[in-house]
């Protein structure tokens, strides 16, 4: 599994190094032809070793009878694994939407408090369009050479469309309190954690400013998911509950901190439920 973990640690080194990249050009830093050339080539390579990367684990998986067609494989499948092929589907839900499905989890059922969560990360997701945007007009400029120009702007349109393929996922799927008291905390398709009514010791409105990835846990059991560097509610379990986080892999959490637009009507619909 070496190559899976080069995999894994390219994708994790290529997105600061194409920020940067970004950052030097929005500036007007003038770079030689080469660099970007190069920059561009290494992020191709990155995307083809991720494909790579999901081939074999997917060729590991059958070559041990797994088959995802039937019932259970999707159990066995390689992309219910932790590592690069668990992120690739989990990014294919957002690229591939299904309309009717996310008109009906943005509605929810009758009774259901819908709870959004991307005020703090609207401006951001729209920045980094317009300077994705800005990117592939300057590189277009900038990049003689005609096939290199081709390759650059595909990755560039989608880059774009992964960027609002994100955030839409987040609006259409919002946090829902159902009737029963039970809580579904989501971001996007990247996190989804049902917590059922009985696990709930106390909800209150508690902001803060957390440091760390969108799903950050604590060695006491704190789990915060982090939307624009600030989380407003937390809470307090009676239990551990399970939660996977968006590379597949699993946690427990005994405190919840997570953030949402209106915390003050979440919080009263947990504690006042039908």
């Amino acid at each position: 599994m070496s190559g899976i973990r080069a995999a894994r640690i390219a994708a994790t080194a290529v997105v600061p190094a194409e920020l940067a990249l970004v950052v030097c050009l929005a500036a007007g830093v003038r770079l030689p032809g080469w660099a970007l050339a190069a920059a561009e080539v290494l992020v191709l390579g990155v995307v083809l070793l991720e494909a790579w990367a999901l081939g074999r684990l997917y060729a590991a998986e059958r070559a041990r009878g797994a088959a995802p067609g039937r019932p259970g494989g999707r159990r066995c499948a390689p992309w219910s694994r932790p590592g690069p092929a668990a992120a690739v589907a989990r990014a294919a839900r957002h690229r591939l939407p299904r309309p009717v499905d996310r008109a009906r989890e943005a509605r929810g059922a009758p009774g259901d408090l819908a709870a959004g969560y991307t005020g703090p990360q609207t401006a951001m997701m729209y920045g980094m369009v317009f300077v994705s945007v800005v990117e592939t007009v300057a590189l277009a400029f900038l990049i003689p050479w005609p096939a290199v120009h081709r390759v650059v702007l595909v990755l560039d349109v989608y880059g774009v469309v992964i960027v609002l393929a994100l955030h839409a996922a987040c609006v259409t799927r919002p946090h829902v309190v159902r009737p029963d008291g039970s809580l579904r905390i989501r971001y996007g398709a990247l996190f989804d954690l049902v917590v059922p009514p009985d696990a709930v010791a106390s909800v209150r409105v508690d902001r803060r400013y957390p440091e760390g990835r969108l799903v950050t846990l604590s060695e006491d059991g704190v789990l915060d998911l982090i939307v624009g560097s600030q989380t407003t509610v937390t809470l307090e379990l009676n239990r551990p509950l399970p939660f996977t986080r968006p590379l597949g892999a699993v946690g427990e959490a005994r405190t919840i901190r997570f953030h949402a637009d209106d915390p003050r009507a979440l919080v009263g619909a947990l504690r006042q439920p039908a």
